[in-house]
């Protein structure tokens, strides 16, 4: 396979990400949708609304935001609003479209969980764009370092690097079992699963970071890590908090 992988449109060559990127968010949402249709838990439209304007508002802000402070010195020695648009990370987008559904929840006074029936539907969304990711090779920054293990890949320069799309998108499919199974047994209270997704997630991913370039912020942790690491400790304590709420 050449890297990066192209296809032609009205005559123009294009990356395969931003197509997989896009199919996998619309394929989430339907997805979703299906879901809430046959969800028991009904939200009133202004509810709904109301976290679906959140959610979307918190993650494009905060896939920015982070996307354009993995590199700071970069970001304010060349600062070029193009670079800004284009630099983008899904673990800024988790973070802040959490904090953008929990501040609309507080305006329309919904105290219950909404996180449960989104789980799914974002991890197959997440999959869908890391297969555009690997495609994509060492063209976009989403590759890994070089490594002479046995899972070292030409993804498109000299060096065998670590395919991190693809251990992405393993680790996903497993917590999909594994969450499944979980969901299975009904014995979790609302919001569990929705939690223990992102306890799962930004723990893998602040180990995964360790073998991908980064510029480092404090010691040799990047920002993704740094930030990997507030939403492990808030969300350690939540289900610590969830848990003990809901025991017997």
């Amino acid at each position: 396979m050449d890297f990066p992988v192209t296809f032609q449109l009205f005559g123009n060559t294009v990356l395969t990400h931003p197509l997989f990127e896009a199919s996998g968010m619309f394929m989430g949402m339907r997805y979703y949708f299906y879901l809430k249709r046959k969800s028991t838990e009904k939200l009133t439209f202004n509810t709904s609304a109301a976290v679906l304007i959140g959610a979307t508002a918190g993650a494009l802000i905060g896939s920015k935001l982070i996307g354009n402070l993995e590199n700071p010195y970069k970001l304010f020695e060349h600062f070029d609003l193009k670079s800004i648009w284009s630099n983008n990370t899904i673990v800024g987008g988790l973070a802040f479209g959490l904090m953008g559904v929990e501040l609309a929840k507080k305006i329309v006074k919904h105290k219950e969980s909404t996180g449960d029936l989104i789980v799914f539907p974002l991890m197959l969304a997440i999959i869908i764009g890391r297969i555009g990711c690997f495609l994509t090779g060492v063209y976009e920054e989403t590759y890994g370092l070089p490594t002479d293990s046995i899972f070292g890949m030409h993804l498109g320069d000299q060096y065998l690097r670590h395919p991190v799309a693809l251990y992405e998108i393993v680790f996903l499919i497993s917590l999909w079992v594994i969450l499944k199974i979980k969901k299975s047994t009904k014995e979790y209270p609302s919001g569990y699963i929705f939690q223990l997704f992102m306890l799962s997630y930004f723990t893998f991913r602040f180990f995964l970071d360790f073998i991908k370039p980064r510029v480092g912020i404090i010691g040799s942790l990047g920002t993704i890590q740094l930030l990997c690491i507030c939403v492990i400790i808030y969300y350690i304590f939540k289900i610590r908090k969830t848990k003990t709420v809901n025991s017997p």
